[in-house]
């Protein structure tokens, strides 16, 4: 191998080089690539290497060491600085991510529940609050349940596509969107002993026109007891104790003979008016003993009333609305003053 002179300035002339690029370096990213260059294979110290076997055994053991000495060095200088940058970098992150707590805020406007939502929570409360229990079941239902066994047979009006809202689910004229929560209480009957009492809340279709007083699509509430020597009384007790709840201590309430297929006898339930007239607000009745047997409970043993209305119609009578259809067209306007 050729005896090359070694030069002991050139160490230093490495490390002076090392510590002013260092020193220049403006980010971590920067310093890494700089590490690389001064301190890797193709580095000008690791060049000097290989000068080394030119050298006598004991000038090689000294420029050795000094080799490594001047590495040690630079690597010290190369951490110094990447620790002087990583805090420069992180005291940067840090304040541009930094919060102020003092600043204020203008106050967020938050929304309400819908005039529906709360007549249907109300409702619930005060049903609730009777002893009653709040059931659902699905809004698509079947014959059986939407029409059967509520004692409502295949040649009543009330089964015409006019009236009802069919689905192509199934056999034709047999799968429909509910027309009343009254399945609930089926439900609830054949799968619940007595007694019962249930309120059954819910979004329920019909065929109707909108206009100022019908919508196609409402939201019903419908009440169901079954127990031993439950009488018309009963019925109108309950009735009268939800009104006065709901609508004031200063309301009345009558019962008006009526007609249902599933109750007997039947009655319409009207609330009075400030000026003296009458409101009709829903249908009631004693559950129809067809309506028991086809859910298995004995007429003989039990008794019990239903009655329904609907919760858009009764919350258009509290808040005095002249159009029913406000309550859908989502007006903020409008919604906002409830």
């Amino acid at each position: 191998m050729t005896n090359t002179p070694f030069d002991p300035e050139s160490l230093q002339a490495i490390l002076s080089d090392a510590q002013a690029r260092a020193a220049a370096a403006s980010d971590v990213a920067s310093l890494g690539a700089l590490k690389g260059e001064l301190l890797g294979k193709k580095s000008t110290l690791n060049g000097l290497k290989k000068q080394l076997g030119g050298l006598e055994p004991d000038q090689r053991k000294a420029v050795g060491q000094q080799m490594n000495e001047t590495k040690s060095a630079i690597e010290a200088v190369l951490a110094e600085r990447e620790a002087e940058l990583s805090a420069t970098e992180r005291a940067s992150q840090l304040e541009a991510e930094r919060l102020d707590l003092t600043e204020l805020r203008d106050e967020i406007k938050r929304g309400h529940y819908h005039l529906i939502t709360q007549s249907r929570d109300r409702l619930e409360d005060v049903f609730v609050g009777m002893g009653f229990q709040v059931a659902e079941g699905p809004e698509v239902e079947t014959a059986w349940y939407n029409f059967e066994a509520l004692n409502i047979p295949d040649w009543h009006p009330a089964r015409g596509s006019f009236d009802t809202i069919f689905v192509n689910l199934g056999e034709e004229e047999e799968v429909m969107l509910r027309s009343h929560t009254s399945p609930v209480q089926i439900r609830t009957m054949e799968n619940q002993e007595p007694p019962i009492y249930i309120i059954a809340p819910g979004r329920t279709f019909r065929s109707d026109v909108a206009d100022a007083t019908h919508l196609p699509a409402f939201n019903q509430i419908e009440g169901l007891v079954i127990d031993k020597g439950i009488t018309m009384g009963d019925l109108s007790g309950t009735i009268d104790a939800f009104v006065k709840a709901f609508f004031g201590h200063e309301v009345k309430t009558r019962l008006r003979p009526s007609y249902f297929p599933f109750t007997e006898p039947s009655a319409e339930f009207d609330i009075s008016r400030a000026d003296g007239s009458w409101l009709e607000l829903g249908g009631c009745g004693m559950v129809h003993p067809n309506v028991l047997r086809n859910c298995g409970i004995d007429p003989e043993e039990w008794q019990g009333f239903a009655f329904g209305f609907g919760i858009d119609r009764l919350a258009v009578m509290r808040y005095e609305l002249d159009d029913i259809r406000e309550l859908v067209n989502n007006d903020v306007r409008f919604l906002g003053q409830f």
